[in-house]
C-alpha cells in the first residue's frame, strides 16, 4: 500500500510540468530491415473507439467500468504541446517494452474535445492509468521513463 501511495505521489509531483503536444503514432506492421513483425506501439483513439475499448462513460456515467483485457495508460495530448512531444517517444518505447502486458492509448484533445471535457482535461499532457478492476489514477505533466516504468510496474501490473 505504501508503494502504491508513493507511486501516486510521484505522479502528482511530476504533474507540475504539464503542457501539451501531439505525438506521432508509429504502428508500422513490419520492420523494414529484418522483415519481422514489430511489437505494438501506441494506439490513437477517437471518442467512439475509447467508448468501445476503454470505458463507455455515456452508458455508465456514475460508475467506472474498464472494458479492456489488459491495463492501460491513456495519454491526453495536443499537437502544439512541448512536454507531450517529449513523452511521445518514451510512450512508444514503453508500448513496445510492455507489449502484451498493457495498452498505451493516445487521445488528441484538439480532435476529441468532448472526450477531453468528459474527463476534465485542463492541462496536457494528462495521463490516465487504468489498472484492471480498480478506478483509474490521473497524473499531469511529463514524466521520465523510469517514473513511467515504476508506475506501470506498481500501479498497473502490481509487480512491487
Amino acid at each position: 500500500m505504501k508503494k502504491l501511495i508513493g507511486a501516486v505521489l510521484m505522479l502528482v509531483v511530476v504533474a507540475f510540468t504539464a503542457c501539451a503536444g501531439k505525438a506521432k503514432d508509429n504502428n508500422d506492421e513490419k520492420d523494414k530491415q529484418t522483415n519481422e513483425v514489430k511489437k505494438m506501439g501506441t494506439i490513437h483513439l477517437t471518442k467512439a473507439e475509447f467508448m468501445a475499448k476503454v470505458a463507455n462513460y455515456e452508458a455508465n456515467p456514475t460508475e467506472w467500468k474498464y472494458l479492456g483485457d489488459k491495463p492501460c495508460i491513456i495519454d491526453f495530448y495536443a499537437s502544439w504541446c512541448g512536454p507531450c512531444k517529449v513523452i511521445a517517444p518514451i510512450l512508444e518505447e514503453l508500448a513496445k517494452e510492455y507489449d502484451g502486458q498493457i495498452y498505451i492509448y493516445k487521445v488528441n484533445t484538439e480532435e476529441e474535445m468532448d472526450l477531453a471535457a468528459a474527463f476534465g482535461i485542463r492541462s496536457i499532457p494528462t495521463l490516465l492509468f487504468c489498472p484492471m478492476g480498480e478506478n483509474p489514477q490521473m497524473a499531469q505533466g511529463a514524466m521520465p521513463k523510469d517514473a513511467f516504468k515504476q508506475a506501470i510496474d506498481e500501479v498497473l501490473l502490481k509487480k512491487k
